[in-house]
């Protein structure tokens, strides 16, 4: 395996070293954008009208964005654009899985980029975020200047296996809960025994099992236990559980929406574009194996296991490095 850098950082450092978020951000523009007659998009930008674009795609799907997101770009430098996916956050309708698929979305992207005038802008996305930017890059390579990524997810068969049944290996109480929430007789198809109750138009359906199905995610998620409650985006309002399980659900059912394997298929209409990936060696959500396998022939390509981290982004040492890619990028930008 050639032309790429891993880097493996001290546990010690990977807390300690580098910066940590930038200072809190207000929007200096949002709106709502009709997309198609039925799903208005919220979005915002922040940080430098005149900076470098840089596009962040939160994860899930379902998730939606909050403010610490703004917080990993250097406000002087980047012109900060952040959005909430079809049915998330304060997307309306809220958790709508119609006209929801990985193809609407990559659309959407390229929606608000026309909508906000931006010729080329920086990826940056972390688990369903990266495969977002993926897609998107993939579809739109001469609108990227980069990617930035955590906590890959490719979308394929195996990952779908993994989250229901490898991190049951290592979290088997929370497995159990979750299999244990549905019928016996239904348990042999996790997926799609949630999916029915999802999408079941009663709320004394659904919302037992969006609480079901977020706990197991969440259980699985953290290395750092002691997170703070905020650590996880979650959206907001009543509908913001919801909306996560449903829409992830959704997507997991559908298998992403993506033919077996296409971005690893086609990633190679990206390679001549920089990508920093920086994964959590304890992820669990998300195993390192498939960033290894992403980067594999990538040119160029920094891939950084941070050895006291799992999956959340807002772990210290997950964090501090997301924020020196966004200046190491700043640095290359500049530069030219």
């Amino acid at each position: 395996m050639v032309g790429y850098l891993i880097e493996f950082r001290e546990p010690m450092n990977s807390i300690s070293d580098g910066p940590d978020l930038f200072p809190e951000q207000v929007p200096f523009a949002h709106g709502m954008l009709d997309l198609d007659g039925r799903h208005v998009m919220y979005w915002e930008q922040c940080g430098n009208p005149d900076g470098v674009p840089v596009l962040f795609l939160h994860g899930g799907p379902g998730a939606g964005v909050s403010t610490v997101h703004r917080q990993y770009f250097d406000p002087a430098f980047y012109r900060i654009v952040l959005f909430d996916q079809r049915g998330a956050g304060r997307s309306r309708p809220s958790a709508d899985i119609v006209d929801n698929t990985t193809a609407h979305l990559v659309n959407d992207i390229e929606c608000l980029r026309t909508h906000l005038s931006i010729d080329r802008w920086l990826m940056f996305g972390g688990s369903w975020g990266a495969t977002l930017a993926l897609a998107y890059g993939i579809s739109r390579p001469d609108r990227c200047l980069g990617f930035v990524l955590r906590g890959v997810l490719l979308g394929r068969q195996r990952e779908l296996d993994w989250f229901l049944n490898g991190m049951r290996a290592i979290f088997p109480e929370a497995g159990r809960t979750f299999t244990d929430f549905l019928p016996e007789a239904e348990r042999h198809d996790p997926i799609s025994s949630y999916y029915r109750r999802l999408i079941d138009p009663s709320a004394d359906t659904y919302r037992p099992a969006a609480r079901a199905w977020a706990s197991y995610e969440n259980a699985c998620s953290r290395f750092a236990l002691n997170l703070p409650d905020g650590s996880a985006s979650l959206g907001r309002g009543a509908w913001a559980p919801v909306a996560i399980a449903r829409i992830e659900c959704h997507y997991l059912h559908h298998r992403f929406f993506m033919p077996e394997g296409a971005l690893l298929k086609d990633v190679g209409r990206i390679h001549h574009l920089p990508c920093t990936i920086i994964q959590g060696r304890y992820d669990l959500v998300c195993p390192p194996i498939t960033a290894y396998e992403l980067a594999d022939g990538w040119p160029g390509i920094s891939l950084e296991f941070i050895p006291d981290a799992g999956h959340s982004a807002m772990e210290p040492g997950i964090r501090r490095r997301l924020v020196t890619a966004t200046q190491d990028f700043r640095e290359r930008l500049r530069a030219g």
